[in-house]
């Protein structure tokens, strides 16, 4: 561990602000409907910060500043740089879509997306309470704004309420959780709180009972921003309700700054309590897993199908952490919490191809997203219906895509945890898993076999293409030869634990 100024911790984030500042300002005088120069300015500096944070990532460094509320590690710069990358997917998806919308009317599309991916980077290098929970209002704060964009659509409207009434109460729980803790253990630094836990577990004196409620709802509202049954509420209607282009920006790169706060609260600041809080991620992931899968099979709605997914998936990558700690032996956390790194990272791969293909297929005035809309989609460009159910597969983990090794190295966790339960939980996952291919094999039967009801090519912008050509291979080649991306998440995850 070292000492180094402040602001060498923080560079990117300061470049990634600075920017957004002067992209606002520069959006001014930019009259182009689709905003060409916003855009570009703005794909320029995320891919530069994604640069910076690789660069960080691979040095191995571990940085921290202002008091020890912030931290550098190769986990979190590798978060941040995946996250970067996802923002980046998501607009060069995102603008053609907006653009057909009226929602480029100025450039709030593109600086509340970087305010936004500022919350996230906040949210991951938070080493402090105050720190993670700023990051998270600032993503939140930007993604109600967001949410709401295209001001003229009453069900964008209705969505942005929803999600901010329900994001609100989720807050004021992590809030009230966090201020327990800070009660029961006199510090809001990460560290500092493990250690005062640590030492009540150590002399054997019965845990504070604010402690323990503050635990409670600091799970509660992680499990909110997861949108994990019985929590998930509001993923349905934001994703239905918001425009295609912000409801993958709401369900892509926050999904890692999620992962990475459970991490630091869960894992790096209240470990001496794992057999407390993986007994409730454990009931979190197992009714997630079942209501995610049963009520997406009932959706003909895409995007509410993908939602419900959503809510199933985030129950998989619980199962990680539920494996971590096996009584008092913690042999199994670098496994688990690697797979569940792993897992978290190529979902979000996987969801960007995914609501890329509709968001190619949605047109002016006309909105891709019953699974109707799909029919006949391999005649019209085989090539999209490729990537589409290279995803589709993928997320049902079907080898050799890269989700059938995100699902086998959460599973390979469970069972090197050892015991009757991890084996159970394993087997259930299984079987959920054989559920959920159900409806995501009819999105390939009814692009294959279903009779198409457009006749039209499907046309997309060289970007466009390109990034989705690119995308769609990733989702096999990394399910091919997933070694290199695990071994990152295993290193990450390895360094990041030496250090607590």
């Amino acid at each position: 561990m070292t000492d180094s100024p402040n602001w060498a911790t923080v560079y990117p984030e300061l470049l990634l602000l600075g920017m957004a500042c002067v992209i606002a300002l520069f959006d001014l005088v930019v009259k182009t409907p689709l905003r060409g120069s916003t855009y570009r300015l703005t794909l320029l500096t995320l891919g530069v910060v994604a640069v910076l944070e690789a660069m960080l990532a691979t040095s191995g460094e571990i940085l921290h500043g202002f008091g020890g509320m912030v931290v550098s590690d190769p986990m979190g710069a590798w978060l941040k740089c995946f996250a970067s990358l996802a923002m980046m997917v998501t607009l060069v998806y995102g603008r053609p879509y907006a653009g057909a919308r009226d929602m480029l009317r100025g450039g709030e599309f593109f600086t509340l997306s970087m305010f936004a991916l500022l919350g996230m980077f906040v949210m991951i290098s938070g080493h402090s309470f105050l720190m993670i929970y700023m990051g998270l209002e600032l993503l939140t704060l930007s993604s109600y704004a967001l949410v709401a964009l295209r001001r003229d659509d009453l069900r964008a409207s209705e969505a942005a309420m929803k999600y901010f009434v329900l994001g609100a109460l989720a807050s004021g729980f992590l809030l009230y959780g966090l201020s327990l803790v800070y009660g029961a253990t006199g510090s809001l630094n990460v560290p500092v709180v493990a250690q005062a836990i640590a030492d009540q577990v150590g002399q054997g004196q019965p845990l504070s009972q604010v402690l323990v409620l503050g635990l409670v709802f600091v799970v509660a509202g992680l499990a909110f921003k997861l949108g994990v049954v019985p929590f998930h509420m509001w993923v349905p209607d934001v994703y239905h309700g918001a425009p295609t282009a912000i409801t993958l920006m709401v369900g892509g790169a926050p999904k890692l700054a999620a992962f990475a706060i459970v991490m630091r609260l869960l894992v790096e600041g209240m470990l001496p309590l794992a057999i407390d809080w993986q007994q409730m991620l454990m009931v979190l992931a197992v009714v997630s897993l079942l209501v995610g899968n049963l009520a997406a099979v009932a959706q003909t709605n895409l995007k509410r199908m993908l939602a419900f997914s959503t809510v199933a998936q985030m129950g998989f990558m619980l199962l990680a952490f539920v494996a971590g700690v096996v009584g008092a032996d913690q042999g199994n956390m670098a496994n688990a919490y690697s797979a569940g790194m792993f897992y978290v990272i190529t979902y979000v791969l996987t969801t960007l191809a995914t609501f890329g293909v509709i968001l190619l297929l949605a047109r002016d005035g006309f909105e891709s997203e019953e699974l109707a809309d799909l029919a006949g989609l391999n005649q019209r460009s085989p090539l999209y219906a490729g990537v589409m159910a290279a995803c589709m597969f993928s997320l049902a983990g079907v080898p050799p895509l890269v989700g059938f090794y995100a699902k086998l190295s959460v599973l390979q966790a469970l069972l090197e945890a050892g015991g009757g339960i991890y084996v159970g939980l394993s087997v259930f996952a299984v079987l959920m898993s054989l559920i959920g291919a159900f409806y995501y094999l009819r999105v390939v039967k009814v692009m294959y076999f279903d009779v198409p009801t457009q006749t039209a090519a499907v046309r997309a912008p060289l970007d466009v293409r390109a990034v989705l050509s690119v995308n769609g291979a990733l989702v096999l080649v990394l399910g091919i030869v997933p070694g290199g991306l695990m071994t990152l998440c295993s290193q990450a995850i390895q360094t990041m634990l030496a250090r607590a």
